[in-house]
């Protein structure tokens, strides 16, 4: 057998674990979501399971608590994601120059970073209380709130959640965004300094632009994670009260865990996967779009 065969027959066999590693956890999971969206199956009375076409994922789109689902999961991660860039921005920015205090400085703020959105709910969800939170007892007597509470406030709880959200992942963006200012050439910004350029010019003309494809990696990453969010909702509130903070995956878990239905269930899942696809292919393609304006191609 010729060296080059013996070479592609190697390579093809040191790739088996990893195409059947992708089977097995990436593609069959999936496709079994999408098998079971087709059907209106529910475990609590699997003998009855039918085909239904199409049915669940209309059923998503005609069903007003599924829509507020989905209205909810696009506001919380809109509001969620402006807020982290601006403030993760202006953070990058203090943080620019390279000292002791700065570097300090920034290990500290990504402490929250560290903790699980689990454990983030709960710690809100306990500074919040009206009854006893060291935060939420004194906004609720002062009738700066609800007197339940700001997450207990149908007005307030989706809101409180965003400003939760901000909390613990604008560190992360300001850490990406500072990764994009220290690799920016440094002779480009002296000599417009020498050219008498202001701060504001050298930022608008500058610095932006030529951060693009950071600012568009940080937007990417927390866009797609913020429109999966289950975890604090879930602890937090639940999804309540009413439906004012459930979201597409709390949703999809309810159909799926509390109710059984798990075609209903896989729909939802599908959709946010769907949609999820279809955020990250703009954000690859305004990436690569940036990237070659910025290095000039």
């Amino acid at each position: 057998m010729a060296f080059a065969t013996r070479r592609k027959l190697f390579l093809a066999i040191m790739a088996v674990p990893v195409v059947a590693y992708v089977l097995v956890v990436g593609i069959w999971p999936l496709a079994q979501g999408i098998w079971y969206s087709l059907y209106d199956y529910n475990l609590i009375r699997p003998q009855r399971t039918k085909f239904a076409g199409l049915d669940n994922y209309i059923e998503i789109i005609t069903d007003p608590v599924s829509r507020q689902a989905l209205i909810n999961t696009a506001i919380f991660t809109v509001g969620a994601v402006f807020f982290e860039l601006l403030l993760g921005f202006a953070l990058a920015l203090s943080l620019w120059r390279d000292d002791r205090f700065n570097r300090l400085a920034l290990a500290l703020i990504l402490i929250p970073v560290t903790i699980t959105p689990l454990v983030v709910g709960l710690i809100f969800k306990g500074l919040l209380a009206a009854d006893y939170g060291m935060i939420g007892y004194f906004l609720a007597q002062w009738g700066l709130t609800d007197p339940r509470g700001l997450l207990a406030d149908q007005h307030a709880a989706l809101a409180t959640l965003i400003f939760i959200d901000v909390w613990e992942w604008t560190p992360l963006v300001a850490l990406i965004l500072l990764a994009g200012l220290k690799a920016l050439p440094s002779d480009i910004l002296e000599a417009a300094s020498v050219d008498g350029a202001t701060g504001f010019q050298k930022l608008r003309i500058i610095v932006i632009p030529l951060m693009l494809p950071a600012i568009l990696l940080a937007l990417i990453l927390r866009t797609v994670d913020a429109f999966r969010v289950f975890d604090t909702v879930y602890v937090a509130t639940g999804g309540g009260p009413g439906n004012a903070t459930n979201t597409l995956m709390l949703h999809a878990v309810k159909q799926g865990l509390e109710f059984f239905n798990i075609g209903r269930a896989s729909a939802i899942a599908n959709l946010t996967l769907l949609i999820i696809a279809l955020i990250a292919a703009g954000f690859v393609m305004m990436i690569r779009h940036a990237d070659r304006k910025a290095n000039g191609k």
